[in-house]
């Protein structure tokens, strides 16, 4: 089997997307050649029968010729690719459209987010299938939406020694994320801030990027947040750590809160709060569409979005929780994690929808 992935960044590294890199050992563990076309590559481990081109230009018009560059030749004679697959961008399955269908490929479009554009409406029609990790996580309602789960290296973040039994007493908790307005972190210090104030000892470290104008504004309105809820010395907000980093980040605290808003029609389901399951974390989370992964569990883990009082009553019973319960729980988190999104699950999934249009 031939398969080309098209996707922006490949860099173990990087803090967006070095998940990627994962997936695209499981993909070439499970076919013949695996080509990938990609704005950047960076640092990598990936097989024999990987090989890459890049579209990197200054400018989109650049990036689009270059990338169509890349792409025609591996259409030209009889090994055509048994299918095309575009992650996360919708522009470079809309892009191979002509000779990917000329040629009989499938076109596959990888996509979990809750933005929707008019590139998506129409790569999503053009495609053969479109993948996510739920039906919920594609902001269209489609018949070719398929649900193969997130596709988390278990491996690198592997189940953590229990460490519940902290001396000093102070709940630690963490969150990551772009200093973004939709990441709900104004929610998530108020409801600290009103923790604190009941007498619960807590310490929060917030890592993240802010990249943007909108970031770096709601940054310095975090940072003013933090004096007004008088946690000038339980909150920092500190840059993003590196990819290989995070892992052991993750195990290193008590819980992982991640309060991006609960979008009403699709969302992504940010892969943060299963990469902490992984991890046999326990993680807070508002958004809805995570009710299947963190539901029944022995201490509750959800809440309402944008709700203070809520949020600030979970983190209160969660600290109040005794410690059985509390590794109970990131045991079950991990084994939901390996049983429907782990990266070999998900690179079956993959497969398995090739298999299913080749007919």
């Amino acid at each position: 089997m031939r398969i080309v992935f098209v996707t922006q960044t490949v860099d173990e590294n990087d803090s967006v997307l070095g998940a990627t890199v994962a997936k695209l050992r499981a993909l070439a563990e499970r076919c013949d050649e695996l080509i990938v076309i990609s704005d950047r590559i960076g640092i990598h481990d990936l097989p024999a029968n990987c090989s890459f081109h890049t579209f990197a230009a200054p400018t989109r018009l650049g990036r689009g010729v270059r990338y169509l560059r890349a792409l025609l030749p591996l259409f030209v004679g009889r090994n055509a690719p048994d299918a095309l697959i575009a992650h996360m961008c919708p522009i470079y399955l809309v892009l191979a459209a002509p000779v990917a269908t000329l040629r009989r490929t499938p076109l596959i479009l990888w996509y979990t987010h809750w933005a929707v554009d008019r590139t998506l409406r129409f790569a999503t029609r053009l495609s053969d299938a479109v993948l996510s990790v739920d039906h919920r996580s594609f902001p269209l309602v489609d018949p070719k939406v398929e649900g193969i789960g997130h596709g988390i290296d278990v491996t690198q973040f592997a189940a953590r020694v229990p460490t519940f039994a902290n001396a000093d007493g102070v709940l630690r908790l963490l969150a990551l994320g772009r200093t973004s307005p939709t990441k709900g972190f104004v929610t998530l210090l108020r409801a600290l801030g009103k923790c604190r104030r009941d007498g619960l000892a807590l310490r929060l470290d917030l890592h993240g990027p802010s990249t943007t104008d909108e970031e770096r504004r709601h940054r310095d309105e975090l940072q003013q947040l933090i004096v007004a809820e008088g946690l000038t010395d339980a909150a920092r907000l500190l840059d993003p750590v590196p990819r290989v980093e995070v892992p052991d980040l993750i195990r290193s605290v008590d819980v992982v809160v991640n309060s991006t808003r609960g979008q009403t029609a699709g969302g992504a389901l940010d892969k943060v709060v299963y990469e902490t399951a992984a991890c046999a974390v326990p993680v807070i989370a508002c958004n809805p569409h995570l009710s299947e992964l963190l539901a029944d569990l022995p201490v509750e883990l959800r809440y309402k979005s944008e709700n203070v009082d809520d949020l600030a009553g979970v983190v209160k019973a969660f600290a109040e929780a005794d410690v059985r319960r509390r590794e109970e729980t990131g045991r079950e988190l991990r084994r939901r994690v390996e049983r429907g999104h782990s990266v070999d699950s998900w690179a079956d999934g993959v497969l398995g929808v090739i298999r299913r249009l080749a007919g």
